[in-house]
């Protein structure tokens, strides 16, 4: 794997949930505890279930940011910003997590399939009078003009991912040599396709887990552990 990185011109990085539970970031259903045990996953996560009850889901979003304040990178978030900054141009960052831990590890360019936890963007298209910066602080805030809401900048249920951020990806792992698929069960679609793109383009594809996943058979190696454990050793310089 390392004589594999060596000689790759470009490298492509798909990231999961995985590589942030290691730094203690709950899954999506595994955030929701106590209180919020009582809601479906799928009703916080929809723009029905935000219209039918914007200020619950609101605050499910507030109570996961509140999650991540104390959470730091890990030595996986820490070893792919070390690779970039240290071999710039060789290496693209793609993410399935919206929780920021690679930008704040140092990665750069990252592309976030499914958005950013602690964005904000208008629900409806906004009008003239929809200005994010003076929006009446509520839950959620909203335009005093229009009544329209603001509401996480991530992608529910049912959305499309962001087209410049997707077409950004499959560019990258059509041209990349190696593809490595990193904490991910390879579940969710477009993403876990990428490395089958990357494949059908001819590049080596390998998977870093420790479980199998439903991207195996795409893989030209298997390596069983956790980012944590087997990024830093993998990218470390030669």
């Amino acid at each position: 794997m390392r004589q594999w990185l060596q000689g790759a011109g470009h490298i492509a990085v798909l990231t999961g949930a995985g590589v942030s539970a290691e730094s203690g970031v709950p899954t999506f259903r595994g955030a929701q505890t106590g209180y919020w045990a009582q809601f479906r996953p799928e009703d916080m996560a929809t723009e029905e279930g935000f219209r039918a009850h914007p200020r619950r889901v609101w605050d499910w979003y507030q109570h996961r940011r509140d999650l991540l304040a104390g959470v730091q990178p890990n030595a996986a978030h820490v070893a792919l910003a070390q690779f970039q900054q240290q071999q710039p141009g060789r290496l693209t960052l793609i993410t399935q997590n919206v929780d920021g831990l690679h930008q704040r590890a140092g990665s750069t360019g990252v592309l976030c399939l499914h958005g950013d936890i602690f964005a904000e963007r208008w629900l409806d298209t906004p009008r003239n009078c929809c200005h994010i910066d003076h929006a009446v602080a509520d839950h959620p805030p909203y335009c005093d003009r229009c009544g329209n809401m603001v509401r996480p900048g991530v992608v529910w249920f049912g959305e499309a991912l962001p087209y410049a951020t997707l077409e950004a990806a499959q560019k990258a792992v059509r041209a990349c040599d190696l593809m490595l698929v990193v904490g991910t069960a390879g579940a969710v679609y477009p993403a876990a396709g990428l490395a089958r793109l990357a494949r059908e383009a001819g590049a080596r594809v390998a998977i870093i887990n420790p479980a199998a996943s439903a991207l195996d058979d795409v893989a030209h190696a298997l390596l069983c552990g956790t980012a944590a454990s087997v990024l830093p050793a993998l990218l470390a310089p030669p």
